[in-house]
C-alpha cells in the first residue's frame, strides 16, 4: 500500500497508511454526504441544508464552521497541518488562505468527501490512516498546525500514561521555528452543561461536570487545564480564545483582551442534535458571570493559541447572510511606544460584500452631514488605502474605525431596569428619540440605530457605533425608534416590565401603525438573509426538544416511554394496549427497526411516539415489498406536509399497515425507516392555525 497516490480533482489522497478499512463511520449520512460532495457545488450547500433540515448535513456542510480559522494570520508564504480533518469542515478555508495545506484522518470515507468538496484546491494533500502511523512521515516545517475539535480524542491516538501531553509534544515538534498550534475544544465546565445540554461526545447530561464518571477515551477540560497542559510541554507563549456560542459555529471570538459585555451572549439555544434541558436563562446567568469577571471560566468553548499571540483580540462574523453582506468585525491591538493602539476594522468576506463595505464608508459621509449640528457623533470611518486601488486585494479591503471606550445606550437602559428606575429610563429614551430625530426630514436613515449601536463615552458624548444599514431615503425617527424598543424588548423577557403602550403612546404610534413597523422588520430581516433561512431558523426547523423547570416531571420514566416507537397487533379482535408493546432502543431522531411476525395477522399499528410529532416516513417494507402511503395498504392519522412527511396534531399519532391486503407467510418481516421530530403544544397550535388557511395542502 505504501506510495498509493489518488488523486481527485487537484487533490492528493495520500492511502500509503490506510489499513484498509474504516473504524468508525456515521453510516448512510455518509454516503448521502459523498454522494452531494461528488454531484453538487458548494454554492448549493445552503439549499441542500435547508432542504435536509437535519443536524448532521448542517454540522458537516456549513460554510460557518470555518469561521473558527477564517481570523487567522496566514498567507500563501505558509505550510498548515490540519489533524482530524474529517468532512472538510475547515479545510476550504485554509486552503484559501496558506500556500499548502496537509490534512490526516482515519477514514477514508470522510476523506473522499472532503478531497471532492475541494477538488479545486490544488494546494491540499489528505493522509489517509492513522496518525501515529502517519506521523513519522510528515515534515517538522509547519507554520500551523491545526487540531479543531481532536485534542479530546488524544487517548484514541495515543497510547500512553500522559496522553494529552505527550500528544501536543508529537504534534509540537511538526512545527518550524515560531510556529503556532491552534487548538479548539469544549470546556468541561461550560455553561450550556450547566443549563441542560448534553454533553458534546457523550450525549449525556453532566457527565463532564461530573468529570466523566462512566470513562471512555474523551476528555475535554477547563482553561486552566488547558494552559497547565501546555506549559507542562515547555509552551511559554500560551493564549486563550473564547468562542462564542461554540467553536463549532463560531459567530464571535473574544480574548482577554476584549471579554464580552452584559448583554452581547444571547444566542444560547444549543439543541440542533439532542433534547436538552433549560434550568435557566444562559444569557441572564452569563451577564451575572461578565459582571463577576467569571467569563472565562464558563465560556462554552476555547480556542488556546500556542504561540506569540495575534494581533487580532476580537472578531464578530455576520456571514449568517446574502452573499452581498457577508463581512467580519475585528478588534486589533499593537504597542507603539509606550502606547497601546487598538483599532476596528470591517472585512468583506465575499466578493460582493466589498462594494457593501464602501457604502459603509459613503454611510459614514451622509450621516455626519445629516448629524453636523445635531447630538449623535458619528464614529470616523475610513477606507483602506489599498481598498481604493485598481488591484483591490481581496485581504486589504477594509475599513477602520476609532476604538471608543464606555457603556452601549443598552446596558444604561438595562442598569434603569434593574434598579426599578423606569423614570430615568424614560428619561434617556426621550433623549435618545430627541437626538436621532436630528433633520429626520432628509432623505439619509441609519436604519438600524438600536441601543446597542450609540455608546456613550465618559465625557457624555453619544457615538453611533455601528451604521452599516444606512439607507438613502426619508423614514421617521419614530419608527428607527419603534424598532430599537421592539429588538430591544425581543431579546430579553425581563424587559418585558416596561409599559409597551406607554411607549408607543409618546412616539405617537397606532398598533396599526405598529403592525406595519413589524412587517417591515421581518422584510428587512430577510433582505439581510436573502433567500436562505438565518441559523435561528435552521435551528427552529431541526431542534430538539427543550423541556424547561415546569416540564421536568415529565422526563420521568412515563415521559421516556412518550418517546419511544409502540406497536399494535390487531389479530382479528381490534387494537388494544394487551396486544401491543414499546421497542426498547433509545431513539433519538432517526428510528430504523426491523421485526418478525409469526403467523397471521389483520393488521399492525406503529405509533412513532406518544406526543405531538412531525414524521417523515423514509421507508417502510413488509417481506421486501415497500409499501407507500394512500394505498389499500398503509393509513396514517396525521397530515400531509410533503413527500412522505406527515405532520401529526394528536398525542395519538399511529401509521397502520393493513395487512388483509398484503401476501402474509409463516415469517413475516417489518422493516420502518423514519424521522420524527416531537413538537410542543405551542407550535401544533401555529400549525392547525396553518393548516386552516390551506398550508398543508398546497
Amino acid at each position: 500500500m505504501r506510495g498509493k497516490i489518488e488523486e481527485i480533482g487537484k487533490v492528493r489522497l495520500d492511502l500509503s497508511h490506510y489499513p484498509g478499512e474504516d473504524f468508525y463511520c456515521d453510516g448512510e449520512i455518509e454516503d448521502e454526504l459523498l454522494n452531494i460532495t461528488r454531484n453538487y457545488a458548494e454554492v448549493e450547500y445552503p439549499r441542500i441544508i435547508e432542504e435536509r433540515r437535519s443536524w448532521p448535513f448542517l454540522y458537516h456542510l456549513s460554510a460557518l464552521r470555518e469561521n473558527v480559522v477564517e481570523w487567522l494570520p496566514m498567507d500563501k508564504s505558509m505550510k498548515v497541518l490540519e489533524v482530524g480533518s474529517g468532512c472538510g469542515a475547515i479545510t476550504g478555508a485554509l486552503s484559501r488562505k496558506a500556500g499548502e495545506v496537509t490534512c490526516v484522518d482515519l477514514s477514508k470515507k470522510r476523506s473522499l468527501i472532503n478531497a471532492y468538496r475541494h477538488m479545486d484546491c490544488e494546494n491540499v494533500t489528505i493522509h489517509v490512516g492513522n496518525f501515529q502511523d502517519i506521523e513519522p512521515d510528515l515534515p517538522c516545517d509547519y507554520d500551523y498546525i491545526c487540531l479543531i475539535g481532536v485534542f479530546e480524542y488524544a487517548q484514541a491516538y495515543i497510547s500512553s500514561d500522559d496522553p494529552y501531553e505527550d500528544f501536543l509534544k508529537i504534534i509540537a515538534a511538526h512545527r518550524k521555528k515560531g510556529g503556532k498550534i491552534v487548538i479548539a475544544i469544549e470546556n468541561k465546565l461550560g455553561l450550556k452543561y450547566w443549563a441542560g445540554c448534553k454533553e458534546d461526545h457523550l450525549g449525556t447530561w453532566f457527565s463532564s461536570l461530573e468529570d466523566y464518571p462512566e470513562g471512555g477515551v474523551v476528555r475535554t477540560f477547563t482553561r486552566d487545564g488547558l494552559v497547565k497542559i501546555a506549559e507542562q510541554c515547555g509552551f511559554s507563549d500560551v493564549s486563550v480564545y473564547y468562542p462564542y456560542p461554540d467553536y463549532k459555529f463560531m459567530t464571535s471570538l473574544y480574548s482577554d483582551e476584549r471579554l464580552p459585555r452584559p448583554g452581547e451572549l444571547s444566542s444560547n439555544r444549543r439543541n440542533f442534535d439532542r433534547e436538552r434541558l433549560q434550568l435557566f436563562d444562559e444569557k441572564l446567568v452569563f451577564d451575572t458571570l461578565i459582571k463577576e469577571d467569571q467569563f472565562p471560566l464558563f465560556s462554552n468553548s476555547y480556542l488556546l493559541f500556542l504561540g506569540e499571540m495575534p494581533a487580532v483580540k476580537y472578531v464578530k462574523y455576520s456571514n449568517d447572510r446574502a452573499d452581498d453582506f457577508k463581512i467580519k468585525t475585528i478588534l486589533t491591538q499593537s504597542v507603539s511606544g509606550d502606547r497601546v493602539v487598538r483599532q476596528m476594522e470591517k472585512h468583506p468576506l465575499s466578493e460582493g460584500a466589498k462594494e457593501h463595505i464602501r457604502k459603509i464608508h459613503h454611510a459614514y459621509e451622509k450621516l455626519s452631514e445629516r448629524f453636523a449640528d445635531g447630538k449623535l457623533q458619528i464614529n470616523e470611518c475610513k477606507l483602506n488605502s489599498d481598498f481604493i486601488k485598481a488591484d483591490k486585494k481581496e485581504n486589504d479591503s477594509y475599513v477602520t474605525f476609532e476604538y471608543l471606550e464606555g457603556k452601549t445606550l443598552e446596558e444604561l437602559l438595562d442598569e434603569c431596569l434593574e434598579r426599578d428606575d423606569l423614570e430615568k429610563f424614560h428619561t434617556l429614551f426621550n433623549e435618545y428619540l430627541e437626538r436621532i430625530s436630528c433633520h429626520e426630514e432628509l432623505a439619509v436613515t441609519d436604519y438600524d440605530l438600536i441601543f446597542s449601536n450609540i455608546l456613550i463615552t465618559a465625557d457624555g458624548c453619544w457615538h453611533v457605533i455601528d451604521y452599516e444599514w444606512t439607507f438613502e431615503k426619508e423614514v421617521e425617527a419614530k419608527e428607527i425608534a419603534f424598532r430599537a424598543i421592539y429588538c430591544y424588548l425581543l431579546e430579553n423577557e425581563k424587559r418585558n416590565k416596561l409599559n409597551l403602550d406607554l411607549i408607543l403612546e409618546r412616539l405617537g404610534i397606532t398598533e396599526s401603525d405598529a403592525e406595519n413597523y413589524r412587517r417591515l422588520e421581518m422584510k428587512f430581516q430577510k433582505y439581510v438573509t436573502g433567500r436562505r433561512m438565518s441559523m435561528d431558523e435552521i435551528r427552529e426547523a431541526i431542534a430538539q426538544p427543550v423541556y424547561g423547570l415546569s416540564q421536568l416531571p415529565m422526563l420521568s420514566p412515563a415521559e421516556k416511554q412518550k418517546g419511544q416507537v409502540q406497536i399494535y397487533e390487531d389479530q382479528g379482535g381490534g387494537f388494544s394496549e394487551e396486544q401491543s408493546f414499546f421497542l426498547e432502543e433509545d431513539f433519538e431522531q432517526e428510528r430504523s427497526f426491523r421485526l418478525i411476525f409469526e403467523g397471521q395477522r389483520r393488521h399492525l399499528r406503529i405509533d412513532p411516539c406518544s406526543d405531538y410529532c412531525i414524521v417523515f416516513i423514509k421507508e417502510i417494507r413488509w417481506n421486501d415489498r415497500t409499501i407507500s402511503v394512500g394505498g389499500k395498504e398503509l393509513s396514517v392519522n396525521g397530515i400531509p406536509a410533503g413527500e412522505g412527511v406527515y405532520a401529526f396534531d394528536t398525542p395519538d399519532p399511529n401509521i397502520t399497515l393493513h395487512l388483509t391486503e398484503l401476501e402474509q407467510r409463516q415469517e413475516n418481516v417489518l422493516e420502518v425507516s423514519m424521522h420524527v421530530t416531537r413538537m410542543q403544544e405551542e407550535t401544533v397550535r401555529h400549525m392547525r392555525h396553518t393548516q386552516k388557511r390551506g398550508f398543508f395542502n398546497r
